[in-house]
């Protein structure tokens, strides 16, 4: 508690605290890490070898830092309001200006906390948080067609289905065609119409 009060939260909402990790949250990582390993490996892209080390864990602090003052990458830890634990992660990465005003998402939730309604609520508070501070009026993001988990979540939070990307992304090993959804922000929307004169 006293290490956490010195750590700026970026996003405080109901029930959790999104910010960026530090290097004191590297244990409690790697532990919730390795417990949802099944959960988490049959979604996710092949891990280097070195992924639970120390060092590596240390690169992405480091990275997290400079691309979230950068404004370029949005990559938070989520913790429980009550007590401060660490229960997953959410990302909003290649985050791009000018005309396109975009960003892909990612998300991962310790086997323990999902069915919680965790992830719809660091999802929706990251929206608000993209649009209202970085600029961003359309999130993208892709699953596996297998991962119902995964689509139930992004259709509650209010994403389309756009089409599915063809041998999009590697997972274990092997190359996956990915449903393709995306969320376009009411303000991007509105400006449209305007446009369109309706």
């Amino acid at each position: 508690m006293n290490l956490f009060s010195k750590i700026k939260p970026i996003i405080i909402s109901e029930r959790l605290i999104l910010r960026l990790p530090v290097i004191a949250d590297y244990e409690n990582w790697v532990v919730l890490r390795k417990k949802s390993e099944d959960f988490l490996n049959k979604w996710e892209p092949e891990k280097d070898v070195n992924y639970y080390s120390k060092n590596l864990f240390k690169k992405r602090v480091k990275w997290a830092k400079k691309n979230f003052d950068l404004k370029i990458v949005l990559h938070f830890f989520i913790f429980l309001r009550s007590n401060y634990q660490l229960v997953g992660g959410i990302t909003l990465d290649n985050i791009r200006y000018g005309p396109f005003q975009s960003a892909t998402l990612g998300y991962w939730l310790g086997e323990e906390f999902s069915k919680k309604g965790i992830m719809t609520e660091s999802l929706n508070s990251m929206m608000i948080y993209a649009s209202n501070n970085v600029g961003i009026s359309r999130i993208e993001a892709a699953t596996l067609p297998n991962n119902m988990a995964s689509r139930r979540l992004l259709e509650k939070c209010n994403f389309k289905y756009e089409g599915v990307g063809q041998y999009y992304l590697q997972i274990r090993g092997k190359w996956q065609h990915h449903i393709l959804y995306a969320n376009t922000f009411d303000s991007r929307k509105s400006n449209y119409k305007e446009l369109l004169g309706f």
